[in-house]
């Protein structure tokens, strides 16, 4: 068993330095090149802290850095992605794994962090250099919610134009058809990109297949529940406006609940309302949200289930799709083979 002792003596420093170092201690003074030498000795050792040597015994990692494509304060402000961090956290504390999240910033995560972790989890989109960069220094690597182009990595997501068609389908089952869509562009670290969101591209795509799409019930803008609101008036004042809207989250959808009722128009007898995500808000609204339910927290805990399983050998990448549900609440009509959810108030 590889000791402190002797990861000191091949970099020549104190036990004392080694140990603070393998901690992150950040009161620590000590040049860059040296603490990368320990870190990189430590690894090439093959060295575990005691409290990690059991934990490693049982899962085969001791640790799990979550790297999200969000500020805190933007995951704060939509909970399906605070669901997805606690799916991972869950099943860490479960399996006795550590975890550390790191959230988006103007440059890349610490590598001495990433390369001390058994496995990375990465929620979100992150751009092909990003990628690149985390593949090379992670020792294992997860998608959570985005699957890069490159089917060597492992990935877990839910297929969102496949969930809208459903939607669609649904709704044009329940009589529905006028159905508007309000959005967001497709937007990646400010630069705005040619290929549509998956949620609208499913939607136009769709519509258009069904002889039912007018490009005027489609808007896009920027996802918060604000711009909901203002599209969502916008939609509304058209001659013909919907007989139904589709959200592409439940946050926006608030800001289209708010925008109908101002309106003084009823949901859903004179416009209903569907969305995405099924956050707790959805069935607390006046009348509860018809959603599709995405499996943020199960997209997570699989995640970390991908993990472990390359820790343990396996070598073959895998793309895992977890399937939405449509959940149908007051805020539409009911087709006749799909789940209704009890009204809660």
């Amino acid at each position: 068993m590889v000791t402190l002792k002797q990861i000191a003596a091949a970099v020549g420093v104190s036990t004392t330095t080694v140990s603070r170092v393998l901690n992150f201690d950040s009161t620590l003074s000590i040049s860059e090149k040296k603490r990368q030498a320990i870190v990189e000795t430590a690894e090439a050792l093959n060295y575990l802290t005691p409290r990690n040597r059991k934990r490693t015994s049982q899962s085969g990692m001791h640790k799990v850095v979550v790297v999200h494509f969000l500020r805190p304060d933007q995951e704060l402000a939509d909970p399906y992605y605070v669901g997805m961090r606690l799916g991972i956290e869950s099943r860490c504390h479960a399996k006795k794994i550590e975890t550390v999240t790191v959230y988006h910033n103007e440059g890349l995560p610490d590598a001495t962090l990433i390369r001390s972790a058994s496995g990375v989890v990465v929620i979100g989109r992150h751009d092909e250099e990003e990628i690149a960069w985390l593949a090379e220094n992670a020792r294992h690597l997860v998608f959570a919610d985005y699957a890069p182009a490159s089917d060597e990595i492992d990935a877990v997501r839910s297929d969102l134009g496949l969930a809208m068609r459903k939607l669609l389908k649904a709704l044009t089952g329940a009589g529905y058809k006028r159905i508007g869509f309000v959005g967001w562009d497709d937007v990646y670290n400010g630069v705005r990109r040619v290929q549509l969101e998956a949620r609208c591209r499913a939607y136009m795509e769709w519509m258009k297949e069904a002889g039912l799409f007018d490009e005027r019930l489609c808007r896009v803008e920027r996802n918060t529940e604000e711009c909901g609101y203002r599209l969502t008036r916008a939609l509304l004042q058209e001659t013909r406006r919907p007989d139904a809207l589709v959200a592409g989250n439940d946050n926006m959808a608030v800001g289209a609940y708010r925008a109908i009722h101002e309106a003084g128009l009823r949901i859903p007898e004179d416009i209903a309302v569907a969305s995405f995500n099924d956050i707790s808000v959805a069935q607390f609204l006046n009348p509860p949200l018809s959603t599709v339910r995405l499996p943020f927290e199960e997209i997570g805990e699989t995640a970390v289930d991908l993990l472990i399983e390359r820790a343990r050998g396996r070598t073959l990448a895998k793309r895992v799709t977890l399937a939405s549900t449509l959940i149908f609440r007051g805020s539409t009509a009911v087709p006749a083979s799909s789940p209704v959810m009890p009204n809660t108030e």
